[in-house]
């Protein structure tokens, strides 16, 4: 069955012109799936990582100028191609950081979009109707372009489709009430022309989406009485070229009738994810009220709604597809929502399908059983002479058959905690992927809102066994962490650490506050994660041992973290007090799960500045001692165990001095650590100085071109002049 995961943001959204507008122009897939190119309705084009959820870089046109359709990225060339202004073609590579420098073609016509596949050359599509590759138009940027569109005819939506070996343009126009569709094929540049057939009078399509399979181009479009259609075209049919050619009608069929609530659908899309199954944003959920909007995946062979995710804030019917994760822009925020689409099948669809059991009895039947007999089915074991006990405990039973999850949530609300844990725990164990995907975030939800109007009610483990089934997030229960706090249970904070991925930046440092203040005789007694401890335990076993040699290298006798390891005579002053933990062994474990969490600069730095000058100068001397046991030896960092690295233990100091600068240099108690602070400043900017050097000559090396056979085991110097 379909599902879709706990998602994240990507990055906040650009106000648009309007409050229907998301301000997001278009979003297209840039080297891999991992990378994607954002542009926004004002002056910006930024590449994100996803997996990172942070920006790599971005371009922006001067004020005045604006992007009239989004950017893409050429394969080929390894650059970006975006157009301003309807008719400025620009191009430009990612290490160009101004768009005025960067290479401008004007054209003689305006453009509607441009195109790109992975692997092909770009397209651009012209308002008149027209098709040019990128090469060609740039060849001869002023060339006269042909009008295929008749001037009525006003082009709504386009794509390209690579199908046989062939590239094909497809878009489709309106005009005075009616919607043709526009076939066009690169090389020979010939088109066909479809009319598409009228909906109910005054309705038009609300979005497109096409793809390529079984010999065939399927087209889908929806409409605003949730009517969802299903046409084919064939690559095959003998296109034409000639002007004035008649529209031939385009059969459909309809795929799905989807809810549309209390009226038509204003603002709502649909993806098509795979041949059985498709993505619906802006339309109603069946069973939720009215007013919230959702993400839905449907199951077109069966017609059932397979997964749903109600979004925050206003929906704007936007929805693009890379890699098995789905990008929206709701309210403010632009997110990812990863999902699955299993093969399709009637038990799936129906919510029936059971995993199958790892532990399968081997043993035969040893009691014949009509079951066995008729249907191959296996018998119970042997029955034995029932004992009383066995008695009572049959008819228990018998008497209490197993609750769904309606019936606990009703159990939650009034039932001592011993029969709460018990009947949970059982459902956990019984309960599949697709069921408890749907009712964790209910029952733990229960369990808190419970906790918090009872003070003597908490069910710490079942709870604990909530967060291990990964289908809980901070979203879906917002209170969570900060009940853990409140009844200080730790082990609970760092499960949510590391398994919520969209935890606020607030409650990150309400998780920091908490840890920082907690007294060291109430942090020994907290039990945790072993791989955290056990980090730490490693750690701190080297404070007072010898530096290990690594590939013949000891940083001790190196000069890149020589000023941060041994340093000037302020530096070694302080030198011993750096090198021994200032923090418990359990507290840093706590802390390292906050340093691991998923932050944003912006929204995390007025929450730092709530914390006082002791618990900052006590975080910043944690810190300083990670760097500098991490500096000293680097397999301390072992692979599976979750442990801080140097780059994110420099991006919290940097954040701490930001926050809190003038508090700092005010309070003598921390001189000493600023002035060690400044000592691996120092050292950092040495190290990059000296990338940078092997950077510049290892591009030397790379342009040049002298290829020439050297044996297997010979010694080749090179002189860089």
């Amino acid at each position: 069955m379909a599902a879709l995961y706990e998602g994240y943001t990507l990055c906040g959204r650009v106000s648009g012109q309007s409050l229907s507008d998301s301000g997001i122009r278009g979003i297209e897939v840039e080297r891999d799936g991992d990378h994607v190119i954002v542009t926004d309705s004002s002056r910006s084009v930024t590449l994100y990582k996803v997996s990172d959820q942070k920006p790599l870089s971005t371009w922006t046109v001067k004020q005045g100028q604006s992007f009239s359709c989004p950017a893409v990225y050429n394969s080929q060339t390894k650059e970006y191609v975006a157009v301003s202004d309807s008719k400025v073609v620009r191009i430009w590579k990612e290490e160009d950081m101004l768009l005025e420098k960067v290479f401008k073609a004007t054209v003689s016509s305006e453009i509607w979009r441009v195109h790109s596949v992975p692997g092909g050359e770009p397209v651009v599509l012209f308002k008149s109707g027209a098709v040019r590759l990128l090469d060609y138009l740039l060849s001869a940027p002023q060339q006269p372009i042909e009008e295929i569109v008749s001037q009525e005819e006003t082009i709504w939506w386009s794509t390209n489709v690579v199908a046989e070996s062939q590239q094909f343009v497809i878009f489709t126009t309106e005009q005075k009430g009616d919607h043709f569709l526009y076939l066009q094929r690169l090389n020979p540049n010939t088109f066909q022309r479809y009319h598409l057939e009228r909906e109910e009078p005054g309705l038009s399509p609300l979005s497109f989406c096409a793809s390529y399979r079984d010999k065939h181009i399927s087209l889908l479009y929806l409409y605003p009485n949730g009517h969802l259609y299903q046409s084919a075209l064939s690559v095959r049919n003998q296109a034409v070229d000639s002007e004035g050619v008649q529209a031939l009608p385009l059969s459909r069929s309809l795929l799905l009738s989807l809810p549309v609530g209390e009226g038509p659908l204003e603002a709502a899309s649909a993806l098509l994810l795979d041949e059985a199954h498709v993505a619906v944003v802006g339309v109603p959920h069946p069973s939720a009220g009215t007013g919230k909007d959702f993400l839905c995946i449907w199951n077109t062979n069966f017609q059932t709604l397979q997964a749903g995710k109600e979004m925050a804030g206003k929906i704007y019917g936007q929805l693009w597809t890379y890699s098995n994760k789905l990008f929206i822009p709701h309210g403010k925020t632009l997110s990812v929502i990863p999902y699955e689409c299993p093969k399709s099948c009637l038990a799936s669809a129906l919510g029936k399908l059971r995993q199958a059991k790892t532990e399968e009895r081997s043993a035969g039947p040893a009691v014949p059983s009509w079951n066995y007999t008729l249907h191959g089915e296996t018998a119970q074991p042997p029955r034995t002479a029932p004992t009383r006990k066995t008695q009572r405990a049959t008819r228990k039973t018998q008497s209490a058959p197993d609750l769904t999850a309606d019936q606990l949530l009703q159990l939650i609300k009034t039932a001592p905690l011993e029969e709460v844990q018990k009947e949970v725990e059982g459902f956990l164990s019984r309960a599949d992927g697709p069921d408890l995907q749907l009712s964790a975030g209910q029952l733990a939800s229960a369990l808190v809102s419970r906790s918090l109007a009872n003070p003597a009610f908490y069910a710490s483990n079942v709870l604990v066994q909530l967060v291990h089934t990964q289908f809980l997030s901070h979203s879906v229960c917002p209170d969570l962490i900060l009940l853990a706090l409140e009844r200080k249970d730790y082990f609970l904070c760092q499960l949510c650490l590391q398994f919520f991925p969209d935890i606020p930046e607030a409650v990150t440092c309400a998780c920091l506050k908490t840890f920082i203040s907690m007294p060291d005789a109430d942090a020994e007694k907290v039990s945790l994660e072993p791989d955290g401890i056990s980090f730490m335990e490693a750690l701190m076993a080297g404070e007072h041992g010898e530096t290990s040699v690594q590939n013949g290298f000891s940083p001790g006798d190196g000069k890149d973290c020589s000023d941060a390891l041994r340093g000037d005579d302020a530096a070694k002053s302080s030198a011993a007090p750096e090198q021994i933990c200032p923090v418990q062994l359990h507290k840093a474990a706590l802390l390292n799960e906050v340093l691991l969490t998923a932050y944003t600069d912006t929204f995390l730095l007025p929450h730092l500045k709530d914390l006082s000058s002791q618990h900052i100068i006590l975080f910043l001397q944690y810190l300083h001692y990670l760097y500098l046991r991490l500096c000293q030896d680097a397999s301390l960092q072992k692979p599976g165990v979750r442990s801080p690295s140097v780059t994110q233990i420099m991006d919290w100091i940097c954040l701490l001095l930001d926050a809190h600068f003038t508090v700092l240099v005010m309070t003598p108690e921390a001189r000493d650590l600023l002035m060690g602070l400044h000592t691996f400043v120092k050292s950092q900017v040495r190290l990059v100085s000296e990338l940078g050097k092997m950077e510049a000559s290892f591009q030397e090396l790379d342009k040049m071109q002298v290829k020439r056979d050297v044996g297997q085991n010979s010694i080749e110097i090179i002189e860089l002049l």
